[in-house]
């Protein structure tokens, strides 16, 4: 099959499994981070392919829609990447890219592609995205808006991360505000700073309404 038909084949079949996701990992999240992605690659001498693939797949292994299951969302991935006939080089570093992209995980990619498409999934989790998607999830998970007696925490493993049921607002100290030191590319960096300064705006805002000050 051709590569941009397989690429059109894959976003409806990603559509057709999280339109209408309410955690903020729906398709709207993903077709964000493939065009963050196609637009940070234009920089870089990448393969296109693999980072448009990696962007449409990212989120199909994401142990948050698989109540903690690591293993389905990239069995997944092989199957689609298999009936696709996609060859088996190019596979292997789609299925490698959604291993690493994680923030969960910590990891750096290994190549420029998986480093093109972490930078992008980054940066839909901050700036004005950011904040919606954040508290879409702390809904989602039936948490806090915030509670000024429960402070934001460092997540010493990934089971920590996992289990964390903190109000929302603390997810911005225990991850947000960190993201913007963590972009891999000059290109990421530039933008993460903007959305950067629009998050701490939103804080400072947030304080101010919560203490009542007029």
């Amino acid at each position: 099959m051709e590569k941009s038909n397989v690429i059109l084949e894959t976003e409806s079949y990603i559509r057709s499994i999280l339109e209408g996701e309410g955690s903020g990992h729906d398709w709207w999240h993903i077709h964000r981070v493939r065009n963050n992605a196609m637009n940070i690659a234009k920089a870089y001498p990448v393969d296109g392919f693999i980072v448009e693939m990696a962007a449409l797949l990212h989120d199909i292994a994401d142990h948050k829609l698989h109540d903690g299951n690591e293993e389905i969302g990239p069995r997944m991935a092989g199957e689609w990447l298999n009936k696709n006939k996609v060859e088996e080089a190019e596979k292997k570093h789609i299925l490698l890219i959604m291993q690493e992209v994680s923030f969960s995980k910590g990891k750096i990619p290994s190549t420029l592609e998986g480093k093109v498409v972490q930078d992008a999934d980054r940066l839909d989790a901050i700036g004005a995205i950011g904040i919606a998607r954040t508290f879409a999830f702390g809904g989602f998970k039936k948490r806090e808006i915030y509670n000024p007696e429960i402070p934001p925490v460092k997540y010493e493993s990934l089971e920590d991360y996992k289990k964390n049921t903190n109000p929302t607002l603390n997810h911005f100290y225990e991850k947000l505000l960190l993201l913007k030191d963590m972009m891999n590319t000059e290109e990421a960096r530039k933008i993460a700073q903007q959305r950067h300064e629009f998050m701490e705006g939103y804080l400072d805002q947030f304080y101010s309404e919560w203490e009542g000050d007029l």
